[in-house]
């Protein structure tokens, strides 16, 4: 048996490593990996007992099934054509103006992120984005991070919004109707900043015109079903909120019905969608769980705690804005699902600043493409597009974006509390 000490370094040196390769891919190896390998290492090294590996595995059971449902269907909708109808739309109706494609893509990248999640804003939206945008000959890094930026300003519109949402609430997530009663100004103001920060630092490249193209895409029948069955899949997704239902199974349900409702149309697609999905993410968010919790055990817990003590005793705005900030810094240092699920245990004591610490969360990634998955995946998607858009150049435009959001958001949820 390690004494303490060392058995607590063990756990934070082990955990701190498999998150840094986890951000920064070393040899290509997927993220799943480097997690998985650092979550075994501290089951087979007896640093985590294996039945607290177990709980802290099924902990995440609605976050898991959520995260299935929602990869379900949005590669339905990828698949079937309908980011690609979606994003040829914009282009129509900007009717030649940059300036209003830039605004109809980041509010169709805000509607996604609402109600479909984050993760298909950046990740399956972008693609089809990028394509629309090439053939209306115009300049793609503004709209392409809108599309990764808006992912973040609208991740807590609402509960369904970001994976991570009920990863902080846990079993207390509010139900919808206030849920929009706390978030709905923050969420809107966030919105609002981010556009008009990008708007202005994109003024040079949106001042081209848009050529429309004649080959718009068009919507099969398959597509069509899907587009009806994303609609379906939202409806019942809200309606599970309204009522305080925990959204896992809900999403699971809806999306599996769209599968068979497109099926109809498209009977091949049982298999694509489910080879086309990754996987993954899974076990990646299950190692997670098993590191925080190995965390939490060697002092982390402990540490979060006593800071929230101390930000409650301050003015309100001031623990606010200092819980929020330091939740958004840290989920750059070591990303924000991780983060989530650190803040959400020590939450429990401290339910006050729950509200700050997720817009902290929500927000932070806009800052660097480390602090969510989400981005991270979005910048890989675009270097396969051989698209010339570095860590660097995010970090220049998400440094002053990220602050401004930050502020504002926090503000008005000061002002709603």
């Amino acid at each position: 048996m390690h004494p303490p000490a060392l058995h607590a370094a063990l756990i934070w040196l082990i955990t701190l490593a498999s998150i840094l390769f986890m951000l920064l891919r070393p040899w290509h190896v997927r993220e799943a990996v480097w997690i998985g390998s650092g979550a075994l290492l501290l089951i087979v090294g007896r640093l985590i007992p294996f039945r607290s590996a177990l709980s802290a595995i099924g902990k995440g059971t609605d976050v898991y099934l959520f995260l299935t449902g929602m990869m379900l269907l949005a590669e339905l909708a990828r698949h079937e054509g309908v980011f690609d109808w979606i994003a040829d739309r914009a282009v129509q109706h900007a009717k030649g103006s940059a300036t209003r494609l830039f605004l109809l893509i980041y509010l169709t990248g805000a509607a996604v992120t609402a109600l479909l999640s984050n993760d298909a804003t950046a990740v399956v939206l972008t693609p089809a984005i990028l394509a629309a945008v090439r053939r209306a000959r115009v300049e793609p890094k503004p709209y392409l991070l809108a599309c990764a930026l808006v992912a973040n300003a609208a991740s807590f519109l609402l509960p369904i919004s970001n994976p991570a949402n009920l990863v902080v609430f846990g079993h207390h997530l509010p139900s919808l109707g206030l849920w929009l009663r706390i978030f709905l100004l923050p969420a809107a103001v966030s919105i609002a900043v981010t556009y008009l920060c990008l708007r202005f630092l994109s003024r040079k490249a949106l001042a081209s015109e848009v050529h429309c193209p004649r080959d718009l895409a068009s919507l099969s029948p398959a597509g069509r079903l899907a587009l009806g069955g994303l609609i379906f899949a939202s409806v019942v997704l809200l309606v599970a909120s309204a009522f305080g239902i925990g959204l896992g199974v809900p999403t699971c349900a809806a999306a599996l019905a769209a599968l068979v409702l497109v099926s109809v149309k498209d009977r091949a697609i049982y298999k694509i969608a489910t080879l086309e999905i990754s996987w993954s993410i899974l076990p990646l968010v299950a190692g997670l769980f098993i590191l925080v919790e190995a965390l939490n055990s060697a002092g982390l817990l402990h540490l979060i705690e006593g800071a929230f003590q101390w930000l409650t005793h301050q003015p309100t705005f001031a623990g606010y804005l200092g819980a929020s900030g330091s939740a958004a810094l840290l989920s750059n240092a070591m990303n924000n699902l991780p983060v989530a699920l650190a803040s959400g245990a020590a939450l429990q004591r401290t339910p006050q600043l729950s509200h700050a610490v997720l817009i902290g969360i929500n927000l932070g990634p806009t800052l660097s493409v480390t602090g969510s998955l989400a981005t991270i995946l979005w910048l890989m998607a675009l270097r396969r597009e051989n698209i010339a858009l570095t860590r660097r150049q995010f970090f220049k435009t998400g440094l002053i974006i990220m602050p401004a959001a930050l502020l504002f958001s926090v503000l008005a949820l000061w002002l709603v509390a």
